[in-house]
């Protein structure tokens, strides 16, 4: 299996790179999950894009953004496996990496997410701890949970 983990910068992808993204998006978000809303939102310029490439195809993904570019504390979002691809802990392996690259490479202690409510699971077992109540965003039920690193002093 030829894979490889990617984190680029908007202006670093390349046009296929970013077309493959929008696809799975899409793909997932807008037409499986049967939701019409404006994907690109213009934040993906300022956001981190961290991806998992087999045989030159896209087959995970997430955003990552520092404090302030999106929520105030840093935050992770548009996380998705290609459905060719899941059951295989892909999601498990792309948010902590997401996790790792928030608290090593952006040295921030705190991730806050807007999550499907029914990854409430999921995301828990990451560590993630819901804070509110469900919320409707773009018509699918939604709950912000945060992800605090514990420092040992």
């Amino acid at each position: 299996m030829n894979e490889k983990w990617y984190i680029k910068r908007f202006e670093e992808l390349s046009t296929r790179e970013l077309y493959q993204i929008l696809q799975l998006r899409n793909e997932v978000f807008v037409v499986e999950q049967n939701c019409v809303y404006q994907d690109a939102d213009g934040n993906d310029d300022k956001a981190f894009h961290l991806f998992l490439e087999k045989d030159r195809q896209i087959i995970a993904y997430a955003r990552i953004f520092k404090p302030g570019d999106y929520f105030d504390k840093a935050s992770i979002g548009r996380v998705v496996v290609h459905p060719d691809y899941r059951r295989q802990k892909l999601g498990n392996k792309l948010m902590q990496k997401a996790i790792d690259f928030v608290t090593a490479t952006l040295q921030e202690n705190t991730i806050e997410i807007s999550a499907q409510t029914y990854l409430l699971k999921f995301y828990s077992d990451l560590g993630f701890k819901a804070t509110g109540e469900e919320y409707l965003e773009d018509g699918l039920p939604h709950v912000r949970m945060v992800y605090e690193l514990k420092v040992e002093c």
